[in-house]
């Protein structure tokens, strides 16, 4: 391994609110640790929207780069307290996460009601997309999903309340600030939810291994919710129940299974080329 070149210091700067790093207007850095956004590009998305206020912006002591540099320059910008802190302690606040030695604390993750969702969904010309994750209990794969379904042009993502992962640090990392972007709802009854879709008038389809359709014979020029299973048990009983249609993804290699990220942009793509050569 080629080493690392050692970089100058960080000139001494003067930041708002560096008096006290666990604590800003009352609220400790670890009651927010569920949602803090680490790595540097992460927290430019995050101070680039308006979505989710920062609270703080941290920085190890001693990283000095253009990249650096420019988290300074946004923070400064939106007036938001930069706090510099000691490698080590960093490690601590952050354990077995990848961070850069840069890291955003947002006030707490703000989900977005259902109704508002829905209702903004289906204003798409009848061409409403909607994300649903039946119980996905891994950080990382509920992540990659939210960036793939931001990236297909998805109006919002549903996961349950129980017995899934939700917006956390592995989340977070792992979709690469999507979520800032990508109205969540989090729901305490999936079965519920997909009933109260189906009235406002979406198709509810759902994707696992044994579906009877081919996902490329299905037409997805129409308002739907797009649901996919967990790792292990794929979708749930209570949700194939509601489901109007379930789709299979042809293979012809050995591997039996795709990962639920993987899965899912390759469903997405296709309906995405369906609704573009309308």
């Amino acid at each position: 391994m080629t080493p690392k070149k050692r970089k100058k210091k960080a000139p001494q700067r003067k930041e708002r609110g560096r008096g006290d790093m666990g604590k800003q207007s009352g609220k400790p850095i670890q009651n927010s640790m569920s949602c803090l956004i680490p790595g540097f590009h992460g927290v430019k998305e995050a101070l680039s929207q308006n979505r989710i206020k920062i609270r703080k912006i941290l920085i190890a002591e001693g990283k000095s780069s253009g990249r650096t540099e420019e988290i300074l320059r946004l923070a400064e910008k939106g007036r938001i307290p930069v706090v510099f802190m000691k490698r080590t302690e960093m490690e601590t606040l952050l354990p077995n996460l990848v961070h850069q030695g840069i890291a955003a604390l947002p006030e707490e993750f703000a989900y977005t009601e259902l109704p508002a969702m829905a209702e903004l969904s289906t204003g798409s010309e009848g061409n409403g997309l909607l994300l649903a994750a039946d119980h996905i209990t891994d950080e990382g794969n509920l992540g990659a999903l939210m960036r793939t379904a931001l990236f297909f042009g998805a109006d919002g993502f549903i996961v349950p309340k129980d017995r899934a992962a939700g917006i956390g640090l592995g989340t977070i990392k792992r979709s690469s600030g999507a979520q800032l972007h990508l109205p969540v709802s989090r729901v305490v009854n999936m079965g519920r939810t997909l009933d109260f879709l189906k009235d406002k008038g979406f198709w509810i389809i759902g994707a696992a291994e044994d579906g009877p359709v081919p996902l490329y014979d299905f037409d997805w020029n129409r308002n739907l919710v797009l649901v996919l299973g967990n790792e292990q048990n794929g979708l749930s009983q209570p949700v194939l129940k509601r489901c109007h249609q379930v789709v299979n993804i042809p293979s012809k290699g050995k591997m039996a299974s795709l990962n639920v990220s993987v899965a899912g942009g390759v469903i997405l793509s296709e309906i995405l080329r369906q609704r573009l050569s309308r």
